[in-house]
C-alpha cells in the first residue's frame, strides 16, 4: 500500500463522525456529504503537511470540515422546520403545497453513522446529539456558535481544543458556549439531545405506525399519538399540533384509499422512521416520504414527514416500490 492509500485509509475511519459533524452544523445529509468529500480530498492534497507529532489526525480532519462548514454557512441562510416558520393550521382538510425556496432540514438516515468501527470512540462521536429536535434548534445558532456547542457539549473537546481549532482564545469559547446555551434554551427548551439508539418501545410504536399507514387504517394510526402530537409536513409550509386535528388531516387528505401505500421501517438520526411509497396512475408504488417519529412513553410525540423523493437515495431504498 502506497503511502498516499495508507493515509486516504486512515482518515476514511473518521468518515462517520466527520459526516455526522458536518449534518450537525448544516443540517443537510446532502451538503453534508459534500462537505465531507471536499474535507477528504483538502486532507489528502495536504497530507504531507500533516505532523503527527503537533496533533492526532481525527482532530486536524475536524479542522478541515469545521472550516469548510463555517465557509459554507457564509454563502447560505439557516435550514428550518414548518414549526420553526409559521403558526398551526386549524384546517385538516388543507391541501399540502410544495415550498421549494425555502431551506429545509433533511433526516440523516441511521445507516449513514456508522456502528462497526473498531473505535467505539468514533461509533459515540456519530450518533451522538443528531436528534432531529437537536439539529432543528442548533440552527437558530450563528455558525461559530454552532460549531462551539458541537465541539464543546457533544464531542466533550476541551476549551483549549477548541480555541485552537477555531483561532479564537479559551474566553471566547467558554463566552460563546455561554451564549449558545442561552439562545438554544429559547429555541428549544427542555431539550433532550442525546438520545443514541432505538428503545424497544420505541420499535413496537414504529412496528404499529408502518401496519397501520400501509393499511389506512386511521382509528389504528389515531392510537398511536399523544394529545398534544405536532405534525408537520417539510417541503409545504404546513403544521398541526394536537391529535385530533394532526388525525383528521391524515384522514382526509393522505389516508383516503386503502392499497395506495406501501411502508417499510427504517431509522433516521437514531429515531424511528418509516420510508413511504405512494402508488401513482400506472399501479406502481413509487418513493413518496420519509417519515421520522419522536415517541415518548410508548406514543408519537412529533411526526416530521419529509416529503422528498430524493431521499430515499441516501437510505439506500429503492425508488420504486416491489411487492
Amino acid at each position: 500500500m502506497t503511502a498516499g492509500a495508507d493515509f486516504a485509509a486512515r482518515a476514511m475511519q473518521f468518515r462517520p463522525e466527520l459526516l455526522a459533524h458536518c449534518y450537525r452544523m448544516l443540517g443537510s445529509v446532502h451538503d453534508a456529504e459534500d462537505l465531507v468529500q471536499e474535507t477528504m480530498v483538502r486532507a489528502w492534497r495536504a497530507a504531507d503537511r500533516f505532523d503527527e507529532h503537533r496533533g492526532s489526525l481525527r482532530t486536524w480532519l475536524y479542522r478541515i470540515a469545521t472550516n469548510a462548514c463555517l465557509t459554507a454557512l457564509d454563502q447560505r441562510g439557516r435550514r428550518a422546520l414548518p414549526t420553526g416558520l409559521v403558526g398551526p393550521s386549524d384546517d385538516p382538510g388543507v391541501r399540502p403545497e410544495r415550498n421549494s425556496e425555502i431551506p429545509w432540514i433533511e433526516p440523516i438516515p441511521d445507516a449513514l453513522l456508522g456502528n462497526s468501527s473498531d473505535d467505539p470512540a468514533v461509533v459515540v462521536a456519530a450518533r451522538s446529539g443528531i436528534r432531529l429536535a437537536f439539529v432543528a434548534a442548533l440552527q437558530h445558532l450563528p455558525a461559530r456558535q454552532r460549531a462551539v456547542l458541537i465541539l464543546r457539549d457533544v464531542l466533550a473537546w476541551s476549551a483549549a481544543d477548541v480555541a485552537d481549532l477555531l483561532d479564537t482564545t479559551r474566553v471566547g469559547v467558554n463566552s460563546a458556549l455561554q451564549r449558545s446555551h442561552t439562545q438554544l434554551e429559547k429555541a428549544a427548551p427542555m431539550l433532550d439531545q442525546m438520545s443514541e439508539s432505538l428503545s424497544p418501545d420505541e420499535r413496537v410504536v414504529i412496528d404499529r405506525y408502518t401496519t397501520a399507514f400501509s393499511d389506512a387504517d386511521v382509528p389504528g394510526l389515531a392510537e398511536l399519538p399523544r394529545e398534544d402530537v405536532v405534525l408537520e409536513m417539510p417541503t409545504a409550509l404546513l403544521w398541526f399540533a394536537g391529535r385530533d386535528d394532526a388525525v383528521a388531516f391524515l384522514a382526509h387528505r393522505v389516508l383516503v384509499d386503502h392499497d395506495t401505500w406501501r411502508a417499510v421501517p427504517t431509522a433516521a438520526n437514531t429515531q424511528p422512521a418509516v420510508a413511504c411509497c405512494r402508488r401513482k396512475e400506472d399501479g406502481v408504488y413509487r418513493a413518496n416520504s420519509i417519515h421520522l417519529l419522536t415517541v415518548t412513553d410508548k406514543a408519537v410525540e412529533r411526526l416530521t414527514v419529509f416529503v422528498e423523493p430524493r431521499l430515499f437515495e441516501s437510505f439506500g431504498l429503492p425508488e420504486v416500490y416491489e411487492d
